[in-house]
Order: structure tokens, then C-alpha cells, then sequence
């Protein structure tokens, strides 16, 4: 009994309607059988002392349609009352669940969230984290309700252009993440760069202003042995070389320390600057 119980209890999804349904026929049936068991136990001792008042066979009988009609049916009722019980339940910590793993302002994934499915990830894929240039600047120009606007038309972008392989979350303010899986490394990063391209073709129109954006982003690929940290930390020394070099472009880690010197030099204004940029990126590269 207390297994066929826990079997129940494990088959219980009920989250769909007709588990429920399956539950309480169950439940019916097992009532009856308990019953049949009990008069076969009951009865045939209470013939043979004589202290039935009919037959045997008629006690039987009537035994039988009082556990079909009355104990199958208030089992079942009882237990489609209770079914129906979990699967609010269920659907209700289905909801919570969900927005525990989800950004409100988004709609993606919370940094939470994110960071288990990326150590569900084993390898053959690359970590990209994306931010958006300037963002405060935008928030002090426009306002906060712009600055919304941003963040939603972003993850718009990046929900259109990668598919189901592949997660992209609102790691927090205007930060991203995206795990991109399901093609080759060159492949990936043609894809990563068409996003950022994208955004950084047209405006947004929000609360009756152009906003110009763009973004830039950093990526590690994720290989056999190389833990999450490391790979984490990659993506976001790649991400601080990308803001050093100018904004708006994607650093693939393997990008090294000569090109990035190469490219301040391009893009500071001065000597000073330059040195003081090159010891930046020297620093976040541990060099």
C-alpha cells in the first residue's frame, strides 16, 4: 500500500489535467480492490458462524456493488478534489519557478539562471558577454524610461539572432550573457558580430527620441577541463579590451596584448592617454 502510494505520488505530474483524471481513476480502482479484499476476509467467516442475514452469495453480492458504488465513487471524487488541489499547486510553483529565472524587464534570464546552464555546458561553445556603451549616459540624457527602452529593444536583438541552442540572459544592469552553441567557432563569431552590427545600424525610438546604441562584447570559448571561472573571467578580460579599444566591437580572447596596444594607440588621443590605457589593459590581463 505505502509503495503503490509513492508511485502515485511520483506519477503525479499534474500539471496536466488529464494526470489528474489518471490519478483519481487509480485512486478509485484501489479502493475498490481494498474493499473486495476486506469483505473476501469478513464475510465468509460471518456465514459460516450463521450471523449473516442473507446467503453468502447475496452478501457477496451486495458487497461487491457497496464498494463499486460507494467506495470506488467517494475514492474518486475525493481524489479528483485533490488533484485538481496540486495541480494549482503545480502550476503555481511552475510560476514561481519561472519568475525566480527570469528578468521582469527583459524577459530573459537572470544571472541565476544563466549561470546554471552554463555549468550544464560542457564544451563546444563559446561564453560571449555583451554591454551596452554608455549606457549611463544615455539613462542622465533620456532618462530612466529610455534606458528601459534600451535594455528591451537589446534583448529583442539578441532573442531574435540566436536560436534555440543557444541562451542569452540579462546578466544585470545593462550587462549580458549569451552561450552559444551548435556550429563552428568561425561560425559563432560571424554571428556574434552580425548582432552587434545590427545594433548598431539604426536608432531606437523611445518616449519621442532617437537613441543611437551599440555595444561591445567579449568571448571565451568554453573547452574540455577549463572551468567555468576561468572561462568567465576570459570573456570578461576580452569584454574590457573591446571598451579599451573604443566601444562598439567584439574581442575574441584570443586577441592579444600587442593588438590591443595597436589599437589604443589608434583610437586615445595622446601619448598620456595611451600609456595609461596600454597599463589598463595590462593590468586586466594580468601581464
Amino acid at each position: 500500500m505505502k509503495n503503490w502510494m509513492s508511485l502515485q505520488a511520483d506519477f503525479g505530474n499534474f500539471q496536466y489535467r488529464r494526470n489528474v483524471y489518471l490519478f483519481a481513476l487509480k485512486m478509485s480502482f484501489l479502493a475498490v480492490v481494498l474493499s473486495g479484499v476486506i469483505m473476501s476476509l469478513t464475510i465468509p467467516p460471518l456465514g459460516f458462524f450463521g450471523l449473516l442475514p442473507v446467503t453468502l452469495s447475496h452478501a457477496l453480492g451486495f458487497g461487491a456493488i457497496f464498494s463499486w458504488l460507494v467506495g470506488g465513487t467517494v475514492s474518486g471524487m475525493l481524489s479528483l478534489a485533490a488533484g485538481f488541489a496540486l495541480h494549482e499547486l503545480t502550476l503555481s510553483r511552475a510560476e514561481f519557478e519561472k519568475l525566480s529565472r527570469t528578468d521582469t524587464l527583459s524577459g530573459l534570464l537572470n544571472r541565476r539562471a544563466f549561470t546554471e546552464a552554463l555549468e550544464n555546458t560542457e564544451s563546444d561553445a563559446s561564453l560571449v558577454i555583451f554591454d551596452v556603451d554608455r549606457f549611463k549616459a544615455i539613462n542622465d540624457r533620456f532618462g530612466h524610461a529610455c534606458g528601459d527602452a534600451v535594455i528591451t529593444a537589446v534583448s529583442a536583438v539578441l532573442t531574435s539572432a540566436f536560436d534555440e541552442l543557444s541562451v542569452v540572459a540579462r546578466l544585470g544592469g545593462e550587462e549580458f550573457g549569451v552561450i552559444v552553441s551548435g556550429e563552428p567557432l568561425e561560425a559563432r563569431l560571424e554571428r556574434i558580430q552580425a548582432v552587434r552590427a545590427r545594433i548598431a545600424g539604426g536608432p531606437i525610438v523611445a518616449e519621442g527620441h532617437n537613441i543611437g546604441i551599440t555595444i561591445s562584447g567579449g568571448v571565451a570559448d568554453l573547452v574540455a577541463g577549463r572551468s567555468k571561472q576561468q572561462l568567465y573571467a576570459s570573456a570578461d578580460r576580452a569584454l574590457y579590451l573591446a571598451k579599451a579599444l573604443g566601444r562598439n566591437r567584439v574581442v575574441h580572447e584570443r586577441e592579444g596584448l600587442h593588438h590591443a596596444w595597436h589599437g589604443l594607440s589608434e583610437n586615445s588621443p595622446d601619448a598620456e592617454s595611451r600609456g595609461q590605457g596600454g597599463d589598463n589593459v595590462m593590468q586586466a590581463y594580468g601581464i
